[in-house]
């Protein structure tokens, strides 16, 4: 067993086949380009050291989470994501991306051994485990990797104090496909322009649909009252949030972009608003 996120109790295993134990499951969402991996990377390094063990999970086709979190790029270019093991994709679901359409899926493969198999340590108590997806043009349905991956976010018990911190495409397509589902954190990430705001609105729709309790807005480089009352406007309906933030831009998140542990360095508003997000996703945790 690699160093780093220990499979302490049950958490790569099966004895739990729900899943929904006594750690955190977040999942991180919202339109391209507002801030999801960064807040991703930031939540996971955060978390680890304040004590707790994570699972940063990738699953976006970009693949930028590893050197957001400070993997080396030549060491993150090296990473094979599960769904382009089509090995390990045949063993588990049946199908694969080199194998005839038309078989059967099975659709609760046994995963118990994904954690050991394909996640790199990043830190003390924080692994990464990089998904993959489509990356050349024509390859077709994504099925078998979807499969796999609501399996591996479902199926792994979490004992009270592991983390498993999930990083999503852009848009809303994996709620569509119950990738988050019984995760009990929704991250919807937004920029204050109408358009993000709007993706945010109807993650957060799509979140709610699926049982995700706890759906918190984080509108990133948000400045003044104008904005405040535009996402108001859209975003302001009773229930559709449990809890809007507000994180103004920062000099430093472009500057050491696109890695964000000298940032965890930093005091700054920015990072004061990040350090009290994860601080408040604990406590509701707890509540």
């Amino acid at each position: 067993m690699p160093a780093g996120m220990p499979v302490s109790g049950n958490i790569a295993g099966t004895g739990n086949p729900s899943g929904r134990t006594g750690g955190m499951r977040i999942v991180v969402a919202g339109k391209g380009g507002v801030g999801k991996t960064t807040t991703t990377a930031l939540l996971a390094h955060l978390f680890s050291r304040d004590g707790l063990q994570v699972l940063a999970v990738d699953g976006d086709p970009q693949q930028n989470l590893a050197v957001t979190l400070g993997v080396p790029p030549r060491q993150a270019g090296q990473i094979i994501p599960v769904s382009k093991s089509a090995n390990y994709l045949r063993e588990k679901t049946g199908a694969g991306p080199d194998i005839t359409p038309g078989g059967l899926l099975t659709l609760n493969p046994d995963v118990s051994d994904v954690i050991d198999r394909f996640s790199l340590p990043v830190a003390d108590r924080l692994r990464l485990l990089v998904m993959g997806g489509v990356r050349t043009a024509g390859t077709g349905c994504l099925c078998p990797e979807y499969t796999l991956l609501s399996a591996i976010l479902r199926h792994i018990p979490l004992l009270p104090d592991q983390v498993i911190v999930l990083d999503t495409p852009a848009g809303m397509e994996h709620f569509g496909r119950a990738v988050a589902d019984g995760f009990e954190t929704a991250l919807i990430i937004s920029d204050p322009s109408w358009n993000a705001l709007s993706v945010a609105r109807e993650s957060a729709v799509l979140a709610q649909q699926m049982g995700i309790k706890n759906r918190i807005l984080v509108v990133n480089r948000s400045g003044g009252p104008d904005e405040t009352a535009k996402i108001q406007e859209l975003c302001g309906e009773a229930g559709l949030f449990s809890r809007m933030i507000t994180l103004p831009s920062d000099p430093d998140v472009i500057r050491f972009e696109p890695v964000v542990t000298p940032l965890l360095m930093q005091q700054s508003s920015f990072m004061d608003g990040m350090r009290g997000l994860a601080e408040g996703i604990r406590q509701t945790r707890k509540a």
